[in-house]
């Protein structure tokens, strides 16, 4: 009668039992991500690393192997083992522990849909569900599933993830020792691991043979191949350990799986959908901004003076292909696992790369290349502050085109006063380019804007510049080219959009005043590339503190942005690394230095392609002939009395004065695309000034410009090739991903430092 009521129940139980949802995790696939060739892989994401293959595609080997590890009745049996169930009953009730399931149905079935508590309770729907699947489902579906899910080690889920993982190969090329040494490892990959020390080797031997023994039994090997297999184990290669995110790679990881995000791909789909990414990364750039960023970082904390600590000492590299907006090159950090700020994609003080979309507004509205502006310190309409350019160095009137060589400050903060809502009419360019207004803090509208205390990341700085290299159309700086699924179709393409932002030959003029820069002020060393190039130098001086140095420049093809900061939130002074010879940190000196190296390997093989030829462009306003109009260079106040270009001072400088008020701020810019159709007026709107009588030590609450330190300045005359006329500030600490406060600063890379 026991007998009876218990068949009674299992059959009742047996009825009501159905096939549950599998466990999530084993049924995922490894994503692999790839450089642009589509060949080098780049790194992997995986919840479980498996790459899933079809019964066909499973070598004979594998399959035999297995069997004769596991489960030698395997195509005989019901799906459970008589024998196994009773030993775990008898081990219940002698008060051990519930045995393991003793077929690969039966382990298939605990990996796939049961937890791993070990009580009868799972025992007794093991066995049901055993049954069941082996009632619904082929052998064949049974023992593809259990190869593709299976746990061997090393992270490795399933036999082709496994080959790969020992052996570093696809599982279709594995030898018949290899096979067995797997098959041998999946029953315990801890207790075998081959790693492990001869101990471990040992009892990995033992049940190596045993597997080898049964695949002989079982006719899926010859003897001849069972006795050149059986002396020893194969040789198990070196493989490196996968640290996913670890070194520079991490940042490029991370960035892709946030840009598959933001494209709508979820998250099962990224980690878990057997996806192939192919990226716009270069493999060979890649490389090539990894050694650069390096050997920079380590030669200037070993030449700094007072021994800082070289990880303070951040440098980020983008590199843009103008054409599309594909990143091709990417240095965010050494090592994403120690520090996960992407320094390439984290916005710091642009300094005087910020110019270059000042003269893209003033190109808009009515001036030219020729159009002269003052050269000498003066005080700004609507402020009581004088405007100064590096070291008060006064320049006289000076064309749009030599400002720019020279990073004439002075000049700058001239042009876009006298544009009709001309602070505004400078960020809707910088829009234009590429370079977004940050959504935290607004790009404080006031006319020393050009100066470049607004925050940009190298990322867009770098999409900004190719957008002018692309004759004025700009795409979505993008690290993700093309994503296909594991049957190799095609899901998201990016295409190019070529928006035409800026009007071509407004971008041509453009282009040609920043290769002024390089073939006669801050940027000279680019001339090195021995093709066109076009750039500028940036260094951000913050109440004597140089916070931030940047060199962004392109080629017809390449653009890349080159930014050096310090501490752990990129605002601390970089001036512990300047070079032993330099007077302070310059863009024109380390970024400069990193930019070129690193554009010599990028560029190199490729065909030298000319720019755009600039057609000219005739001013409404602006350009005087008649001396009596220009602004005269005040000798009072040029204490170098020298006619070379770009100087930079051989000692510390001083930073700029403080202001006693600040000057007015209005909103942010709109993004819209119409140009203002009242003209400013014609003329410079200041002389120069004389210098103020007392220099304030500490700044009045709410000002917009730095403090001067208390060093003394030399009198040394700097050498011509270091200039980049940049200095003042407006960061304070906080703000975006630990960067500045905007708007409570003066002049970055403005250049208002007193008088050596």
């Amino acid at each position: 009668m026991l007998g009876l009521g218990g068949a009674g129940t299992m059959l009742y139980l047996y009825n009501d039992t159905r096939l549950p949802d599998a466990h999530s995790d084993f049924q995922t696939n490894t994503t692999f991500l790839y450089y642009q060739d589509g060949n080098n892989q780049l790194g992997s994401l995986a919840v479980q690393n498996r790459v899933s293959l079809t019964y066909d595609e499973m070598p004979q080997l594998a399959k035999d192997a297995v069997i004769a590890a596991e489960n030698r009745s395997f195509w005989e049996d019901p799906g459970f083992s008589v024998t196994g169930i009773a030993r775990s009953a008898w081990s219940i009730a002698t008060g051990g522990e519930v045995q393991g399931g003793s077929t690969i149905t039966q382990q298939y079935i605990k990996i796939l849909y049961l937890e791993s508590d070990q009580t009868m309770q799972r025992k007794i729907k093991e066995l049901l569900l055993a049954t069941k699947m082996g009632r619904e489902m082929s052998k064949e579906q049974i023992l593809e599933g259990y190869l593709n899910t299976i746990y061997f080690g090393r992270g490795a889920y399933g036999i082709q993830a496994a080959a790969k993982s020992y052996f570093l190969k696809p599982a279709s090329e594995l030898t018949v020792a290899e096979t067995a040494a797997l098959a041998a490892i999946l029953n315990n990959p801890a207790g075998f691991n081959p790693s492990g020390g001869q101990e471990k080797l040992d009892r990995l031997y033992g049940r190596y043979t045993y597997v080898l023994s049964g695949m002989l039994e079982m006719g899926a090997i010859t003897q001849a191949q069972y006795d050149e297999a059986k002396p020893q184990l194969p040789e198990f290669p070196e493989v490196p350990i996968n640290n996913r995110y670890g070194g520079p790679k991490g940042y490029l990881i991370k960035q892709i799986e946030d840009e598959l995000a933001a494209k709508g791909f979820t998250e099962a789909e990224i980690h878990g959908g057997g996806l192939k990414v192919v990226t716009t990364l270069d493999k060979n750039m890649q490389t090539a901004a990894i050694q650069t960023a390096q050997k920079y970082t380590a030669e200037a904390a070993e030449n700094a003076e007072g021994n800082p600590d070289p990880a303070d000492l951040h440098v980020a590299i983008s590199s843009v292909d103008t054409a599309t907006g594909g990143v091709l090159a990417q240095y965010g950090g050494a090592d994403y696992v120690a520090n996960s700020r992407n320094w390439a994609t984290t916005p710091r003080p642009a300094a005087s790369t910020f110019k270059t979309f000042a003269t893209i507004a003033g190109l808009r509205n009515g001036f030219s290349l020729k159009s002269v502006f003052n050269g000498n310190t003066f005080t700004p309409e609507g402020d009581d502050t004088p405007i100064r350019n590096e070291f008060r160095r006064q320049y006289g009137a000076v064309t749009l085109r030599k400002a720019t060589a020279d990073s004439i400050n002075t000049a700058f903060v001239d042009m876009t006063q006298q544009m009709e809502d001309g602070p505004n009419q400078v960020m809707k360019a910088a829009n234009d380019a590429g370079a977004p207004t940050l959504k935290d803090k607004a790009w404080d509208p006031i006319n020393r804007v050009a100066l470049g205390f607004a925050e940009v990341s190298p990322n867009n700085m770098a999409n900004s510049y190719a957008t002018l290299a692309n004759s004025g159309q700009r795409n979505e700086v993008h690290i993700v080219k093309q994503v296909l699924n594991s049957k190799g179709e095609v899901l998201y393409e990016a295409k190019p959009a070529n928006e035409q932002t800026i009007d071509s030959n407004v971008a041509a003029n453009v282009t040609d005043s920043l290769t002024s820069v390089v073939e006669e002020g801050t940027g000279r060393r680019a001339e090195r590339l021995e093709r066109p190039v076009a750039g500028k130098t940036g260094t951000n001086d913050f109440n004597g503190a140089i916070t931030s140095a940047w060199f962004v420049g392109y080629t017809k093809q390449i653009s890349t942005a080159v930014m050096f900061v310090a501490g752990d939130g990129g605002t601390e002074d970089l001036e512990d690394y300047k070079r032993p010879q330099d007077s302070t940190f310059f863009g024109s000196t380390y970024p400069l230095m990193t930019w070129v190296d690193f554009m010599e390997l990028a560029s190199a093989g490729m065909p030298v392609e000319e720019f755009d030829e600039p057609k000219p462009i005739k001013a409404d306003k602006g350009d005087t002939t008649d001396e009596s109009q220009r602004p005269a260079r005040d000798e009072t106040e040029d204490p170098e009395k020298s006619d070379e270009p770009s100087p930079e001072p051989s000692s510390s400088p001083t930073a700029t004065e403080a202001p006693t008020s600040a000057p007015a701020s209005t909103p942010p810019p709109t993004q819209e695309s119409t140009e203002p159709t009242k003209e400013p007026s014609k003329q410079p709107s200041k002389q120069p000034s004389k210098e103020p009588t007392k220099e304030a030590t500490t700044p009045p609450p709410n000002t917009s410009e730095p403090v001067e330190p208390t060093k003394a300045p030399t009198t040394q005359a700097p050498p011509p090739e270091q200039g980049d006329n940049s200095g003042g500030g407006n960061t304070s600490g906080g703000g975006n991903s630990g960067g500045g406060n905007q708007g409570n600063g003066g002049d970055s890379s403005g250049g208002e430092t007193a008088a050596p």
